[in-house]
């Protein structure tokens, strides 16, 4: 909870959206600066780090969370990667490479963070006084129960599956694609419902609810990408604008974007979900067998 409530408090702080004509792009590598990713993402390593060297000068042993700590790093740089790194410039041109953009986000760095859990050690990262003033405001009843309300599995995936279906409505997403303000809410709403459907599946939910859940979400998202790929005529006019510069119809393109979201995306909710499932099938065999 607190990687989502800092994540949102400094993208608020950093300024209007510069997130397109207004970026700042290295000469020859096509690397984007965006200080509207670069703060957050520079200032939620530091607090980790500095959680960890906090624990570590008091005695904490933290070498049994070594597999968390190379998940947050992991979802970090993923994150990083589809944001800041030429993945995220060739994004703006082809339809196909910003899906995969995003899917990173929500399917790759999204679950990582969620795995690591990482709250404890990013309060740690935050000097004494001002630590416990947070640690308070968390454990409010209002943002406790709000916290809550949205990862309950159901609430979650209504969520997050909301998100993702309005934000893909062509006159939305191009609008995105044209406005930098609602391209920066754009990434933001996928990351920060991202983070509310995977910790209410990994952490909220039974086994079979989350296989049940993340089953729900593979169809729609599936469906969705089926409706962008089998489209008769191109759906997203500004986003496909420039495919033609790099070999691709508009339409291709659109294509392409819609297959990445129905196969693999739909691959990496499959698979959670029959995880989950197997979980569930050897927790209950294993209940059968002390009970029988």
């Amino acid at each position: 909870m607190p990687t989502l409530i800092l994540m949102t408090f400094l993208l608020i702080v950093t300024g209007p959206a510069l997130a397109h004509g207004d970026e700042v792009h290295g000469p020859g590598i096509p690397w984007t600066f965006d200080l509207w990713v670069v703060v957050p993402l520079a200032t939620l390593t530091w607090l980790y780090g500095a959680g960890m060297l906090t624990l570590a000068g008091r005695g904490r042993l933290l070498g049994r969370r070594r597999g968390r700590h190379l998940m947050f790093g992991v979802g970090m740089l993923t994150l990083a990667g589809a944001l800041l790194s030429p993945l995220h410039w060739l994004g703006e041109r082809l339809f196909s490479v910003h899906m995969v953009e995003h899917e990173i986000v929500m399917a790759v760095s999204a679950p990582l963070v969620v795995l690591a859990r990482p709250i404890g050690i990013l309060l740690w990262g935050i000097p004494g006084t001002a630590r416990r003033v947070v640690a308070t405001l968390i454990r409010s009843p209002l943002i406790r129960g709000a916290w809550d309300g949205c990862t309950g599995s159901t609430t979650a995936t209504i969520i997050h599956g909301a998100a993702i279906w309005a934000w893909h409505m062509p006159l939305l997403f191009d609008a995105a694609v044209i406005n930098t303000a609602l391209h920066r809410l754009q990434h933001l709403s996928f990351f920060a419902t991202a983070i509310l459907f995977w910790w209410a599946m990994l952490w909220r939910s039974d086994y079979g609810t989350a296989a049940w859940h993340l089953f729900v979400t593979m169809l729609h998202t599936s469906l969705l990408g089926a409706l962008m790929a089998l489209a008769p005529r191109v759906l997203y006019v500004a986003q496909t604008r420039t495919a033609m510069e790099w070999g691709l119809t508009p339409l291709e393109d659109q294509q392409l974007a819609g297959m990445i979201m129905w196969v693999p995306a739909g691959t990496v909710y499959a698979g959670a979900a029959l995880a989950m499932l197997a979980l569930w099938i050897g927790r209950s065999s294993d209940r059968r067998i002390r009970n029988g």
